[in-house]
């Protein structure tokens, strides 16, 4: 729910999340300073064209603040475009700090193992044998979801796959209106380029694959190894 104040919006988080509200931030491309409030605790986070460039919570700041504060169930928050800051303690991109709050919050719910966790066996996904599993081996991507034409996940129970899955069904959604719109058919593949991560989208007959990419690459290589390693094998 939102309503308006002399100097913005306060709303409370009821219904969303607090990553809704962060990529509302990140669509309308706001400038300001978005205060939050849950039990006795206030974050800060500011944004500078639809980006987050600070962040501050309790003791914490920068991208530690951020995963602090992500991390709350609910509460409200107050939207200041007027406010900003001098500080820049954040350089990585909106959609690769959501994807790494959901992975942290996805370990933490994790029980203890009854025997040591070593490096390899930490890197695994839940499911061996979905489709993240079969293009790890691309030192380039960073997740892989399969969702169906709902938007409904199918291989993954993760967090980040939960984000990563709304994240390539919106985008499916906006290539299928501009498709429309130009009378050029159904999306068929789709990318989206951003400075610290980007985004890969594929359609088949009743299925997307969203694959998450480091933005350190190009992505063009890294698409052409994507449709190698899922290419039917002779």
């Amino acid at each position: 729910m939102l309503t308006d104040s002399a100097d913005g919006f306060v709303g409370a988080m009821t219904g969303v999340t607090l990553a809704d509200v962060m990529q509302m931030n990140g669509h309308n491309r706001f400038t300001g300073c978005i205060t939050l409030e849950y039990g006795g605790s206030e974050g800060l986070i500011y944004f500078r064209d639809g980006e987050v460039i600070h962040a501050e919570q309790g003791t914490l700041s920068g991208e530690a603040a951020f995963h602090s504060i992500i991390q709350w169930p609910s509460g409200k928050f107050h939207l200041q475009p007027k406010v900003t800051t001098t500080s820049h303690s954040i350089t990585s991109s909106l959609n690769h700090l959501l994807l790494e709050s959901m992975r942290l919050m996805d370990e933490a719910k994790k029980p203890r193992e009854a025997v040591p966790v070593t490096e390899e066996r930490r890197a695994q996904p839940r499911n061996p044998g979905n489709v993240f599993g079969h293009l790890k081996r691309i030192t380039t991507v960073e997740h892989a979801v399969l969702l169906g034409k709902d938007g409904k996940l199918l291989d993954d129970d993760s967090f980040v796959g939960d984000q990563l899955a709304a994240q390539s069904f919106y985008l499916a959604m906006i290539g299928n209106q501009i498709g429309a719109a130009l009378a050029l058919g159904e999306l068929k593949s789709a990318a989206l380029q951003g400075k610290s991560h980007h985004m890969l989208l594929f359609e088949s007959k009743n299925n997307y694959l969203g694959v998450a990419v480091n933005g350190a690459w190009q992505l063009g290589g890294v698409e052409s190894e994507i449709r190698k390693a899922l290419a039917p094998k002779k």
